[in-house]
């Protein structure tokens, strides 16, 4: 099982699934922590925290926004925190829509190459306008 955790700001997260919902035409598989503007890691981490670990023991992809922001950085700790307790999770940072997609619609047979291919999904979404078959 793959988990998909997106942290960011607010309603940018919101948003996104919102947008998920309409391309997928279902509600998409995946879990949301908005960051209002007076949360600080501290006060959010415990919820992401138990997000992550929450049973059944899955593998966890975290999509934040903005690397350095307070949601990346609350995802960061959880993510050294869930490590340590032997848990497999990973974390990209510059979320968008394709990559939400990808995320929600890639490979689940193998956790590694879905992280890879959601990566890669960020840069083939950028096009510049005539430069596309």
């Amino acid at each position: 099982m793959i988990r998909v955790i997106l942290i960011m700001h607010e309603p940018l997260g919101a948003a996104l699934v919102s947008c998920a919902r309409h391309v997928l035409g279902q509600e998409p598989d995946l879990t949301l922590f908005d960051i209002h503007p007076s949360d600080t890691p501290e006060k959010r981490l415990p919820d992401i925290l138990a997000a992550v670990c929450a049973a059944p023991p899955a593998q966890t992809l975290m999509l934040a926004d903005i690397y350095g922001a307070t949601p990346y950085n609350t995802a960061r700790k959880a993510l050294d925190m869930a490590r340590s307790q032997g848990y497999d999770v990973e974390l990209l940072t510059g979320a968008n829509l394709c990559m939400v997609l990808k995320a929600l619609t890639g490979p689940r047979d193998d956790f590694h190459a879905l992280v890879r291919s959601v990566r890669a999904s960020a840069e083939r979404g950028i096009v510049r306008a005539g430069d596309a078959p």
